[in-house]
C-alpha cells in the first residue's frame, strides 16, 4: 500500500470521530511498546496505525463504553 488514506480506513470503521478514537487508542498502544500488525518501513507511529486500521487489523468494540460516566 503506497498512500493510506481515510477513505480506506473507513471501510473499517463507522465515522471520522471513531476513527481517530481508535488511532489514537492504538497510537499510544505502539508507544507503550505493543507490537506493530503490519510492516512498517520506517514511518510515523499515526502512519502505521492508520495501515493497520486500513488492512482491517485493528476493529473497533461497539461495546465499548466512553471512561468516566
Amino acid at each position: 500500500m503506497a498512500r493510506v488514506t481515510i477513505e480506506d480506513c473507513l471501510k473499517n470503521v463507522d465515522n471520522r470521530f471513531t476513527l481517530v478514537h481508535l488511532a489514537a487508542k492504538r497510537v499510544r498502544q505502539v508507544r507503550e511498546g505493543s507490537d506493530l500488525l503490519v510492516k512498517s518501513s520506517n514511518n510515523e507511529d499515526v502512519v502505521t496505525v492508520l495501515r493497520e486500521i486500513a488492512a482491517g487489523r485493528v476493529i473497533e468494540k461497539k461495546d465499548e463504553k466512553p471512561k468516566g460516566k
